[in-house]
């Protein structure tokens, strides 16, 4: 499949931070075009987009005669608590606005990130399917769900090539974390290079699965380019790298930050980590369009460290 012009929304955030530049690496600044609804008066090519706004997501889309989307705007689990009115319109009523423009202007492709929220208390708790009970407890998960079946029902109905992934938690050094449960991460990470002690907002031994944004970045692309006639599913492909609990994390960090201390005080964010699986089974992605994680738990803690020193 061949892009000639790629809208990325909700550039501003922690994935498309970094997947703008990724895309421009490989497909050209001029065929990549970041939106958000921040404003970015540095980049020539930005262009400011409320996704919630239907006349200006359509508008966009045919002055820029947009053939491909990445579909990041989006409100995270932790946020999405504190305002789920907020989280519903950016969430379902964005994307909704995002695939009727792409089906009225012909899109050769919307790809949608969902996540490890859709889940919930009653899902199994490790190596969970792509098919299993999905019954999440936060407006974040609900979200992602809906969008997860949107993506399917414009396919089947209007034939447009919607896809999407569940992605885990995701750890990066270039963005700071955007809202999310799995958050602890990168914090942790960030203060035991400053040389500070970290206290953690969720139980050390609340187990789940992550993924370093290198690879989270590769998966993106990878599906984008899949073939059409390998995918037997479409917008709901489990990715994940390694699983980890707070504790460990700290562990590990410890082998390069020998004095470093993690103190537990779980916060409203337990709740919603307490909901989520510990374990991913990743093998449709494996299967349909040859999904591979090159980033472990030590990798990834080891690059982490050398960016950020």
């Amino acid at each position: 499949m061949t892009f000639e012009k790629i809208l990325v929304t909700g550039a501003g955030g922690q994935i498309g931070s970094e997947l703008v530049p990724f895309l421009s690496e490989i497909f050209g600044k001029d065929r990549v075009f970041p939106s958000d609804v921040r404003s970015n008066t540095t980049d020539p090519r930005f262009i400011n987009l409320d996704v919630t706004d239907k006349t200006s997501v359509e508008l966009a889309i045919d002055k820029y005669k947009i053939d491909s989307i990445f579909h990041l705007a989006a409100i995270l689990s932790a946020k999405g608590e504190k305002n789920p009115e907020l989280a519903y319109k950016v969430n379902v009523s964005g994307l909704y606005n995002i695939l009727e423009a792409s089906v009225k202007n012909k899109v050769k492709l919307v790809l949608t990130p969902s996540s490890i929220g859709i889940f919930g208390p009653d899902t199994p708790k490790e190596n969970v399917p792509i098919e299993t009970i999905a019954r999440p407890v936060t407006m974040y998960g609900i979200t992602k769900l809906m969008a997860e079946h949107l993506g399917n029902y414009y396919h089947a109905r209007f034939g447009l090539n919607a896809r999407g992934l569940r992605f885990p938690g995701l750890i990066s050094y270039k963005s700071p974390p955007g809202g999310g449960t799995t958050d602890y991460s990168i914090e942790m990470i960030i203060e035991a290079v400053k040389g500070r002690n970290y206290k953690c907002f969720l139980k050390e031994d609340s187990k789940l699965p992550m993924m370093y944004m290198p690879d989270a970045l590769d998966s993106l692309l990878k599906l984008a380019e899949a073939e059409d006639s390998r995918l037997k599913h479409r917008t709901d492909f489990n990715v994940t790298s390694f699983s980890v609990t707070p504790k460990e994390l700290e562990l590990e960090l410890r082998k390069y930050y020998r004095s470093f201390e993690v103190t537990y005080q779980p916060d409203f964010r337990q709740r919603i980590a307490d909901s989520w699986p510990g374990s991913l089974d990743a093998s449709a992605a494996v299967q349909e369009w040859d999904f591979h994680p090159n980033y472990d738990l030590r990798s990834t803690t080891e690059d982490m460290i050398s960016h950020l020193k």
